[in-house]
């Protein structure tokens, strides 16, 4: 399995917007901010690393193809705290934002995403804070993918810190539709016209299809074993 990192949470504040100059000089504190929730993601992955291992010798199969894991970067804090109405402070960001650590699972089946949360959830220090499922209720757009807030403890020298982690959990084929999306719907500074948006999301139906099927194939392969 490979885990992806992406930490931009820093970045030189001559690049932000003026709007943002201020505020961003008063996040003085964020390289403990950013230990605080750096180690919730390696608490967090490393869980998901025993489960696959476990399940590999096990099973012979590798639920997880991969991990991405990443922090918020100080200019989308700051975006996300003004959208919200919010003061653009590091203690209005700790209090109200649950997706600072992030951490993206790609599975192999459909299937795997359900096992691999539910294994994950019965662990007595993971504490589910919210599950969106756009799965089985996929986006208007056809977005798909299982969304998971936990919180868990960090032990650090002197205290015991309760820190939240979202987690979006999806297939290879979920993924590259989505991230194709993305890529197609911020290229143009133009509205998406609704024949197109119709399009994408018959391809997402369509990649369903096609996941649904291999998902029996390999179902069926196993069971001739």
């Amino acid at each position: 399995m490979i885990i992806q990192r992406k930490t931009q949470f820093q970045k030189n504040l001559s690049e932000l917007p003026a709007e943002f100059q201020e505020a961003a000089s008063q996040f003085g504190n964020y390289i403990a901010f950013q230990q605080r929730y750096d180690a919730a993601i390696k608490e967090v992955s490393t869980k998901l690393e025993i489960l696959d291992d476990e399940f590999r010798v096990r099973y012979r199969h590798n639920p997880i193809h991969h991990l991405e894991c990443r922090l918020k970067s100080v200019p989308s804090l700051l975006e996300k705290l003004k959208r919200k109405g919010l003061p653009l402070t590091l203690e209005a960001a700790m209090k109200n934002l649950t997706d600072i650590a992030g951490i993206r699972v790609i599975c192999c089946y459909v299937d795997d995403i359900y096992r691999i949360a539910d294994l994950l959830l019965r662990q007595t220090d993971v504490e589910l804070l919210r599950r969106t499922d756009y799965i089985a209720e996929p986006k208007s757009n056809g977005y798909r993918s299982l969304h998971l807030v936990v919180q868990i403890p960090i032990f650090l020298s002197e205290r015991t810190e309760f820190v939240p982690v979202e987690i979006q959990i999806r297939t290879e084929a979920m993924d590259f539709w989505a991230s194709l999306e993305h890529q197609l719907r911020y290229k143009t500074d133009q509205s998406v016209s609704p024949e197109l948006c119709d399009m994408l999301k018959n391809c997402a139906e369509d990649i369903n299809d096609v996941e649904l099927r291999m998902q029996k194939i390999h179902q069926t392969l196993n069971e001739l074993e």
